[in-house]
């Protein structure tokens, strides 16, 4: 069981820090492609070159994400159980809405063309995403109860401000707004799983030393 645990923080790291890099070292092999403002499920459409790759991350990801889920209910069940097992949902939907799922259904390259692939994409995605966000603040709860007060305020700054991202990330689509910084959706929609993933990591990197 100490093994299982311990590989799920490993995973949780790979699959947070990966998230971010993978998606930026294969956008250096797709010209068309902006990190600015294109989302990162662009990445996967059809007529992208690294679709393939992309699209295995995906899978990857979220098998990753489900493997550390012993991990974070060792660590906090104990402080509160229903807490902890609210989280643990709200990651495995994530786990498999926002990355197993949509890793079968692309999006297209531009979004004025929707397929039922790019309806169904978009459905895992708005759900995992909604409910990744407030992994954070349960973060933050969690923490304060085990007397992790500086992981617990940080993790309440990070889902304040993962929340400004994401609002700006869905107002990046509006027409209203184009050509403005508001139009930079793939900026916003980094900026926003940054926030939302470094209070678990932080998690792993703390669990992870204390295992050492």
């Amino acid at each position: 069981m100490e093994l299982i645990i311990k590989i799920g923080w490993y995973a949780v790291l790979i699959a947070v820090t990966g998230d971010l890099l993978v998606s930026y070292i294969l956008s250096l092999f797709y010209k068309e492609y902006s990190n600015l403002k294109m989302s990162i499920s662009a990445l996967g459409n059809p007529k992208s070159p690294v679709r393939v790759q992309f699209n295995c991350w995906m899978m990857i990801e979220g098998i990753l994400l489900l493997v550390s889920l012993p991990a974070f209910y060792n660590r906090y069940h104990s402080v509160s159980d229903w807490i902890t097992v609210m989280m643990i949902a709200f990651i495995v939907l994530f786990a498999v809405g926002a990355c197993i799922f949509t890793s079968f259904f692309s999006v297209n390259e531009r979004k004025d063309i929707v397929t039922k692939a790019s309806k169904i994409h978009g459905a895992g995605s708005v759900i995992g995403f909604m409910l990744m966000l407030f992994v954070p603040l349960l973060v933050a709860i969690l923490s304060f109860k085990s007397g992790e007060y500086v992981i617990g305020t940080i993790s309440v700054v990070c889902f304040i401000t993962a929340i400004v991202f994401f609002v700006l990330f869905v107002m990046s689509d509006k027409d209203k707004f184009a050509d403005t910084i508001i139009s930079n959706e793939g900026l916003w929609q980094r900026l926003n799983l940054f926030f939302m993933y470094l209070p678990i990591a932080i998690i792993s990197v703390k669990s992870i030393m204390e295992s050492i």
